[in-house]
């Protein structure tokens, strides 16, 4: 199982039956693929749809059914779609159960960095700060470092997203909740040890007992 894989299926079992939830762009659009079967999930991209579903097989996508990001998506029986206008009317309106982000870093507070790198163009915000702000869960979806420096840190280095705390974050080592008494380490990936996840994190982790492994 490829890192990709194993962060999409753990924030899978993070959803719920009948809610509405929003996928980002990029890795969190997987989680589309692993939804448990005794369950339905009502996805929402900003770009304007419900009830889209994982991506169709080759040769079967429709430029008429795409993601925020633009990748091809399927739609389920029931699906519907909409201006964005609409779309942010529900984000702002806290009328979401959960959104799945990308992250470029977090910190020990559970503020979300992932809309921009300094000096690198952007061809715009996107909807990650009206996300953040308006769902009622947030949970990150990302690996735990980049090229080795981790992006779960003590302090922000990247323009924030929002100063509201993320509800979870999901990495291929651990899955971490930000609390009022700081960071702390509530599953950790098959195989893997508190000691490795201390040492590819930024920040001082709070660690209670004995961590649990994810279930997958």
């Amino acid at each position: 199982m490829d890192v990709k894989e194993l962060i999409a299926r753990r924030v899978a079992r993070e959803l719920r039956d009948n809610t509405l939830v929003n996928l980002g762009i990029g890795l969190p659009t997987m989680v589309a693929q692993y939804v448990p079967s005794h369950i339905r999930v009502y996805f929402q991209s900003e770009n304007g749809i419900i009830g889209f579903g994982a991506r169709p097989p080759e040769g079967m996508e429709d430029v008429h059914l795409t993601d925020a990001g633009g990748a091809y998506v399927s739609a389920l029986p029931g699906a519907v779609s909409f201006d964005s206008a609409m779309s942010f009317a529900l984000i702002r309106g806290v009328h979401l159960d959960m959104t799945v982000l990308g992250g470029l870093q977090v910190d020990r507070q559970g503020r979300l960095a992932n809309w921009q790198i300094p000096g690198v163009l952007v061809p715009g915000m996107g909807g990650a700060m009206d996300l953040v702000s308006g769902a009622r869960r947030v949970v990150v979806a990302m690996a735990h470092t980049q090229k080795g420096v981790p992006k779960i840190v003590d302090k922000l280095s990247l323009p924030v997203t929002s100063q509201r705390p993320v509800t979870l974050i999901v990495s291929e080592l651990a899955v971490m909740e930000p609390t009022f008494e700081g960071l702390a380490l509530r599953e950790r990936a098959p195989g893997v040890s508190e000691r490795e996840i201390e040492a590819a994190t930024g920040a001082d982790l709070l660690i209670a007992g004995e961590v649990p492994e994810m279930e997958l």
